[in-house]
C-alpha cells in the first residue's frame, strides 16, 4: 500500500475508535469532506495541534487534492484490474489472477482460494497465487477449519499467528513456505436460479510477518476485490451459458443437416457431425453411446467416435457388472467412498484418475492408459428417471470437474443422439418393411384367388401354406416395429431354414415386383447348421442381401442363387447374383456410403456387428457373392 493509502487508513482507524457511532462518522464523511474535518479537529490528539483556522482549511484542500483523489485512483484501478480478468479463461485462472492481484496490493507473501462443495461438505482447492497447488491438500473439512467457518459465518476471519492456530491443520506447508500469519476472506457468487446453490468459498491471504497487524481498510479493499471478483466469475457464467445455447444450436444444425441426407440416419454420421463441437469444451480422445438392457444386466455399445482405430467395437454385448462404473450409475452397487479420484453427482459420475480409481476395470485401466486417457466423464441418460443409454467421453487431461453448462451440453447431446439411434432404428425397419410387405400382398391375392374358386381337397394344402406364410410374415412385420424399441430374446435357429424361407419371400416379391428372365437356384445345403442369434437380425441380414442382389442383376436378365456350408467353427451362407461389382462399389456397399442404395448393407453390418459375424463381397468376371458367416452353435451350447 501507498503511503496515501495508510495514512487515510490510520486516520479511519483512529475515528472510528472515538465515542462516535460508527454509522454517523461514515455518512457522515460520505456526505462531506469538511464535516469530516470538523469531526477531526474534536479528536484529543488535534486539540493538542496549535495551529489556526487556516492551517486546517489547507489541510482539507491538500488532502481533498492530492491524497484521497490518489487513493480513489488507486482503488479504482485495483477494481478494475479485478473487473476486466478475461472471463474466457477458466475459473480457476480467473481465480489465481484475482489473487495475484490481491497479494501485490496488499503487499501480502501468497493468496489461495477454497470453494465449498456441497456433495462432499469440504472445502476444495481451486487455485492459488504463487501457483502451488500441488502441496495443498485437495480437500480441507467444513467444520473445524478457518476455511469452513469463514463459510458459515460469511465474515472475515484474521490469524495473527498460524502456528498457534488450532483450525489451522497443514502447518508443515506453511513452515516451508515462510508464512505466519493470515486474512481470511468470505467469496460468495450468488445463484442465476431458484433450484442453484449460491456458491460460496473462502480467500485466504497469507503473510510472512508474525503477529501482523490487519488495518479496517485492508480488511475492506480485500472484501471489495472478493466481490469484484464474484462479478467476474458471474459474467464467466451468462457467457458460459450463452456459449451452452450456441453450442446446442450448432448441434442441432449438425444433426439436422445429416437427417437431411438422402441416406437416411445414420448413427455414426451423426456422431463424426457433431463431436467437433466438443472441441473447445474437452480434449477429446473417443466418445461411445451405450444402451441398457431393460433388466440392466448388459450393456450394448451403439456407437463411438471415432469408430476406427480399435476404439469401439459397435453392437459388443457386455454385463453390466463387468465395469463398476455402470454398476455405480445402474444402482447395482452402492457408492459410499469418499474417493478424490472420482466425483459422483447426481447428473455424472467424472473418474478424475482412471489408473487409481476402483470404479474402473482392469480390462479399462490398460485402454486407457494405452491411449492416453487421464479422466473419463459418465452420464446417465434416460426419461423420468429410469436410464436407458450411458454416455462416456474419455478426455486426454485429466480433468477435476466439469462445469454444470458443460455438463448441460453433454447431457442434450445424448438426449439429441438417443433420438438419432430412434430414428435410424426406424428407418431401418422402414427400408425393411419392403419386401416382407411385397410378398405378403402377392400371397394375400393368390389366396384370395383360390377361395373365390372351388376348393379341393387338392387346394386345401396351398391354402394352409399361404396362410402359414402369411402368418409368419405379418408377425415378423410386427417384430420389425417392436425392434425400435427391442430385439427379442436370443434362440438357436437353423441357419439353412431362415435363408430358405427368405429365399421363399423374395422370389414372390421378384414376381410381383414383374422381374423378368431371373433363374433361381438352391443348393447345395448344409442341414445341421445352426446359430445363437436374434431370429429378426438374421432375417433382417439375407433379406437385405437378397434385395440388394436381386437389384443388381442385369435388366436382361440373370440367376439368383443360394447355398449354406460349415467352414470349421463358422456357419456360411452365401448368395450370388449375376453381375460384376467394381471394387470401389464393393467399397462403398460394406460402408453404406451409397446415396440411398448402400441402406441395407449399412443396416447388415451393424446388426452382423451384433450378431459377431463378418460379411465379405466378393466379384467374379460376370458375377458378385455375398458370403454371412456366424459362429456355429454346437450341441454342448459352445459357438
Amino acid at each position: 500500500m501507498t503511503f496515501s493509502a495508510v495514512f487515510v487508513n490510520r486516520k479511519i482507524y483512529k475515528l472510528n475508535s472515538s465515542n462516535l457511532p460508527r454509522e454517523s462518522v461514515s455518512v457522515t464523511m460520505l456526505t462531506s469532506l469538511e464535516n469530516m474535518f470538523e469531526l477531526v479537529q474534536q479528536e484529543p490528539w488535534a486539540k493538542e495541534i496549535s495551529a489556526d483556522s487556516g492551517f486546517w482549511d489547507r489541510l482539507m484542500e491538500w488532502t481533498e487534492e492530492y491524497m484521497l483523489s490518489e487513493f480513489l485512483d488507486q482503488v479504482i484501478r485495483q477494481v478494475d484490474e479485478i473487473v476486466e480478468i478475461d472471463p474466457d479463461l477458466s475459473e480457476r485462472q480467473i481465480l489465481e489472477n484475482a489473487t495475484r492481484s490481491m497479494v501485490e496490493f496488499l503487499k501480502a507473501h501468497s493468496a489461495s482460494v477454497r470453494i465449498y462443495d456441497p456433495l462432499t461438505e469440504q472445502m476444495l482447492s481451486y487455485g492459488s497465487y504463487p501457483l502451488d497447488e500441488a502441496s495443498r491438500e485437495t480437500y480441507i473439512p467444513l467444520n473445524g477449519s478457518i476455511a469452513g467457518d469463514v463459510v458459515k459465518s460469511r465474515s472475515p476471519c484474521l490469524v495473527p499467528d498460524i502456528l498457534q492456530e488450532a483450525r489451522y491443520h497443514n502447518k508443515g506447508v506453511v513452515q516451508r513456505r515462510g508464512v505466519h500469519s493470515l486474512m481470511a476472506i468470505p467469496l460468495e457468487i450468488t445463484r442465476f436460479f431458484p433450484g442453484e446453490r449460491d456458491t460460496v468459498g473462502v480467500i485466504q491471504i497469507y503473510y510472512a510477518e508474525k503477529g501482523r497487524t490487519i488495518a479496517p481498510l485492508e480488511i475492506r479493499m480485500a472484501n471489495l476485490m472478493a466481490k469484484r471478483l464474484s462479478f467476474v466469475i458471474a459474467r464467466k457464467k451468462i457467457l458460459s451459458m450463452q456459449k451452452s445455447n450456441e453450442k446446442k444450436e450448432a448441434i442441432v444444425g449438425r444433426i439436422f443437416r445429416t437427417l437431411g441426407r438422402r441416406g437416411g440416419v445414420k448413427l455414426k454420421e451423426v456422431f463424426n457431425q457433431v463431436m467437433p463441437e466438443l472441441a473447445d469444451i474437452v480434449s477429446l480422445q473417443s466418445t461411445a453411446l451405450f444402451s441398457v438392457t431393460d433388466d440392466f444386466n448388459h450393456v450394448i455399445l451403439e456407437a463411438g467416435f471415432p469408430e476406427t482405430g480399435g476404439y469401439h467395437s459397435i453392437g459388443k454385448c457386455f454385463p453390466a457388472g463387468s465395469e463398476p462404473a455402470f454398476e455405480v450409475l445402474l444402482n447395482l452397487r452402492d457408492y459410499a467412498t469418499d474417493s478424490p479420484h472420482e466425483i459422483l453427482t447426481p447428473s455424472y459420475l467424472l473418474i478424475v484418475d482412471p489408473q487409481r480409481s476402483e470404479l474402473i476395470s482392469g480390462n479399462m485401466k490398460r485402454f486407457a492408459e494405452i491411449y492416453g486417457i487421464n479422466s473419463i466423464l459418465y452420464i446417465p441418460l434416460g426419461v423420468d428417471g429410469e436410464i436407458s443409454h450411458i454416455m462416456t467421453f474419455d478426455a486426454l487431461d485429466q480433468r477435476q470437474r466439469y462445469t454444470p453448462e458443460e455438463v448441460d451440453v453433454f447431457l442434450f447431446l445424448g438426449l439429441e443422439l438417443m433420438k438419432a439411434q430412434k430414428m435410424e432404428r426406424l428407418d431401418d425397419t422402414l427400408h425393411d418393411f419392403k419386401n416382407p410387405a411385397i410378398a405378403i400382398a402377392g400371397f394375400a391375392r393368390r389366396l384370395k384367388a383360390l377361395l373365390e374358386g372351388e376348393i379341393g381337397a387338392e387346394s386345401k394344402p396351398q391354402v394352409h401354406r399361404y396362410l402359414d406364410i402369411l402368418f409368419q410374415e405379418t408377425s415378423r412385420l410386427q417384430e420389425l416395429a417392436l425392434s425400435i424399441y427391442k430385439v427379442g430374446k436370443e434362440e438357436v435357429v437353423s441357419l439353412t431354414e431362415v435363408l430358405q424361407r427368405r429365399f421363399e419371400i423374395n422370389e414372390e416379391a421378384i414376381r410381383e415386383q414383374l422381374r423378368q428372365n431371373i433363374t433361381l437356384r438352391e443348393g447345395p445345403f448344409e442341414p445341421d447348421l445352426t446359430v445363437r442369434c436374434y431370429v429378426t437380425h438374421l432375417e433382417r441380414v439375407f433379406d437385405n442381401l437378397l434385395n440388394n442382389a436381386t437389384k443388381a442383376i442385369p435388366l436382361r436378365g440373370g440367376e439368383l442363387s443360394i447355398r449354406t456350408y460349415a467352414y470349421g467353427d463358422w456357419a456360411c451362407a452365401e448368395i450370388s447374383n449375376s453381375g460384376h461389382i467394381y471394387e470401389k462399389d464393393r467399397q462403398k456397399l460394406l460402408e453404406g456410403d451409397g446415396e440411398g442404395s448402400g441402406r441395407g448393407l449399412y443396416i447388415t453390418d451393424r446388426i452382423m456387428r451384433l450378431l459377431k459375424g463378418k460379411i465379405e463381397i466378393k466379384g467374379g468376371m460376370q458375377t458378385t457373392t455375398f458370403i454371412v458367416s456366424l459362429p456355429r452353435h454346437r450341441d454342448d451350447g459352445t459357438q
